[in-house]
């Protein structure tokens, strides 16, 4: 299979998503630090180059944070050389695959706040090369936690407010507010 990899900017200016035309993971997988990469061959080798600062993964893309000092101007191509070498030579993701749980639990609330972000945020989060995980749901506030492009992002406050907030209120009369869970 001929690997093709394409870039795409996100809202966060020091992530870039790398798009490639296979799949990587079904879910998804945050390795924020160096030390995180450890059970992910594909991540550590991409902490290898010094400006790398974050590595997510979900379906066909990986999301590169760069140090503050690097421009991707520098070194988008390289990436991109890069990740489509690791995709044909078939670097793992993970050493042990985890299964995406979709099997959501708590009350009839929780479930129909998990289903919602599972079905229309998650999807839109992944675009910016992005995650987002349910955490609880307490006195009407849901606690999310970004992961990938989002964490970090200036942008993130006013999506987790104006898109998700406002969105769950109108779909669940329950919700009064949604935080993000601090990293």
């Amino acid at each position: 299979m001929n690997i093709n990899v394409y870039t795409e900017s996100t809202p966060n200016p020091a992530t870039m998503k790398f798009i490639v035309n296979k799949l990587l993971i079904n879910g998804s997988a945050d390795f924020a630090t160096k030390e995180s990469a450890e059970k992910s061959p594909f991540a550590k080798e991409l902490y290898k180059f010094s400006f790398v600062n974050g590595v997510f993964f979900a379906s066909n893309f990986v999301t590169i944070t760069k140090t503050d000092d690097s421009d991707w101007a520098d070194v988008e191509p390289i990436m991109k050389e890069f990740v489509k070498g690791a995709v044909e030579s078939e670097l793992k993701v993970q050493l042990e695959e985890a299964s995406e749980e979709t099997n959501f639990e708590g009350s009839e609330t929780e479930v129909k706040i998990q289903q919602i972000l599972h079905d229309y945020v998650r999807p839109a989060v992944e675009q910016d090369g992005g995650a987002i995980s349910y955490r609880s749901f307490n006195e009407g506030v849901v606690t999310v936690e970004l992961r990938g492009s989002c964490s970090g992002c200036p942008s993130s406050t006013i999506t987790l407010k104006a898109g998700i907030e406002n969105l769950l209120k109108r779909m669940v009369p329950e919700v009064t507010e949604v935080v993000s869970e601090a990293l």
